[in-house]
């Protein structure tokens, strides 16, 4: 069992975060962060191409984050890869021993540093999370036997501030029923929003919900325009810009505002999922502040 899998079948409040892995072949940086966080973290998301830039596949930087103790959990999307591909890529996950993995869409290819890439979107994300069981049962999803089983914790994304709620339930639902173990949202900054869409929802397993600490008003502004279901309330936009163009001020304001959600979602959510976005070394602050 992975240390993700265990601690979902417990009581404690869950932690993960995000890391990007690098385009070219140099991850001191990103190992850094992960060991110098890895006593407050549970698991860390290794994305998969982020905003479809190519980056160093995730399994490779997983492996190498299992050697200094660091948890990984590999984000796989049907963006890059059919479901031959996807399923080989589950099993040699599996065997160099990255044991978690959360699976979600992508985004378009015409929206990142490729842009005449083809997309493939073989399967959907409960398609994915059906491969993934199939291939823990030994068989793959065309129904061949395997030799040897992959053990996987296995997880996947929803979003609550999305603009048909009852479709967002839906998959939900397709999700849960394709095997998922855990799931992790949109960054929420609206936790009555938030609370009001779980209550609807009644998801059957763990939630970890998301939190993005806003770095500047041009961040918060882009967000609300491009981001789907991002919905940042006026009243932090003004305290940020209130710091003008002290940027001190500014990461101090975006802690308390992200240790004050983390706050209010402890009751709501069975843990958080921080992507700090380049300040991860705030993550320590906003958990202490949240704990207090």
């Amino acid at each position: 069992m992975t240390k993700l899998s265990q601690k979902l079948t417990g009581s404690d409040f869950l932690i993960t975060s995000e890391l990007t892995p690098p385009k070219g072949t140099d991850l001191k940086g990103l190992l850094d962060k992960a060991e110098s966080l890895r006593d407050q973290v549970t698991a860390f998301n290794l994305t998969e191409s982020h905003a479809a830039r190519m980056s160093m596949d995730p399994v490779a930087v997983a492996h190498l984050m299992l050697d200094r103790d660091c948890e990984p959990i590999v984000q796989m999307t049907s963006r890059d890869k059919n479901r031959i591909a996807i399923q080989a890529s589950m099993l040699g996950a599996a065997a160099l021993g990255v044991g978690n993995i959360v699976f979600m869409g992508g985004d378009s290819p015409k929206n990142g540093d490729h842009p005449d890439a083809k997309p493939v979107f073989d399967l959907y994300a409960s398609q994915l999370l059906e491969a993934a069981l199939s291939l823990r049962s030994g068989k793959d999803l065309a129904g061949n036997e395997l030799h040897g089983t992959p053990q996987l914790t296995v997880g996947a994304v929803f979003n609550p501030g999305a603009g048909d709620v009852s479709a967002e339930i839906d998959n939900i639902r397709r999700k849960e029923d394709g095997g998922a173990e855990f799931f992790q949202t949109q960054a929420i900054f609206d936790v009555p929003a938030f609370e009001s869409f779980i209550e609807k929802a009644c998801p059957k397993k763990p939630v970890l919900a998301g939190v993005i600490p806003i770095k500047s008003v041009k961040m918060a502004l882009y967000m609300n325009e491009k981001v789907p279901g991002i919905d940042i309330p006026a009243d932090i936009i003004k305290k940020i810009e209130a710091a003008g163009d002290d940027k001190e001020q500014i990461a101090a304001i975006s802690v308390e505002v992200a240790a004050h959600t983390i706050r209010e979602l402890r009751p709501i959510a069975r843990g958080i999922h921080i992507m700090a976005i380049g300040w991860e070394h705030y993550i320590p602050s906003i958990i202490n502040k949240s704990e207090a």
